[in-house]
Parts: structure tokens; sequence; C-alpha cells
């Protein structure tokens, strides 16, 4: 009786353990829905809007950061400057983020004006995370 409770124990374990444990690709989905479900809480200066879209064939996420500066040399010298700031700060607050990179998900990461032209861009994958921290 107590070999048939431990063998039923045991598979049912195991059936949890396989269920739970999630592939690059799911995480990859979850991490898109949640970034997009929390970005109305995200705050920082001049960002109004940031989003992310994840191309999982290409085990790439895109994330914008749109802005309310006008594309001009000043702006454009300004978001160059702050960019790198803002990514430091991101990838230091986000573990998730921290395990999709470290699995292998390349991130392309664009800060845009008000037209959505591009001020800066970045693409961070495991050779180039230690840039940002």
């Amino acid at each position: 009786m107590i070999k048939k409770i431990t063998k039923i124990s045991f598979l049912l374990l195991t059936v949890v353990l396989l269920i739970s444990c999630k592939n690059t690709k799911q995480k990859l989905q979850e991490y898109v829905s949640t970034y997009n479900n929390e970005a109305s809480n995200f705050k920082s200066d001049n960002v109004t809007l940031t989003t992310a879209r994840g191309y999982i064939n290409d085990n790439k996420i895109e994330l914008r950061f749109e802005t309310d500066l006008e594309q001009n040399k000043s702006n454009k010298k300004t978001a160059e400057e702050n960019f790198p700031l803002l990514l430091k700060k991101k990838l230091k607050k986000d573990q998730a983020l921290m395990e999709l990179i470290e699995e292998g998900v390349v991130f392309h990461v664009y800060f845009l004006a008000d037209d959505n032209t591009v001020f800066s861009k970045e693409v961070i994958n495991k050779k180039e995370i230690n840039k940002f921290l």
C-alpha cells in the first residue's frame, strides 16, 4: 500500500515539475505580455509610452521607449546621454530580462522621438550586456 502511494506521489510530483518548467519561447511570450500590462506604471523623464514586441522565431524582443521630445540635434544628444542610464537601471531591476538574455534572447531597444523616429538604438545580448552593467 505504501509503495503504491509513493509511486503515485512521485508520478504526480514529476508531472507538476514538467508542467512548471517553461522553455525560452514561453518565457519570451510571458515577458512581453507582462511588460505590456505593466507599461502604464513605467516612469521616466520624457518617456510617454513603452511597449514590447516579441519575435518568437527570431528569439528576439523589441522594447520601444516613446518620448515627448522633438527630433532635433539638442534632444538627440540628450537622448544619447540618458538612454544608456535608463537601460542600466532597467537591467538592474528586471531579473526576467536578465534571465532571457542568459538564455540567448536578444533585445533590440529603441528610444524614440515624438514622431517615432529613432534617437538611439541598442542591441542587448550576452556579448553586449556588460556594457550596460
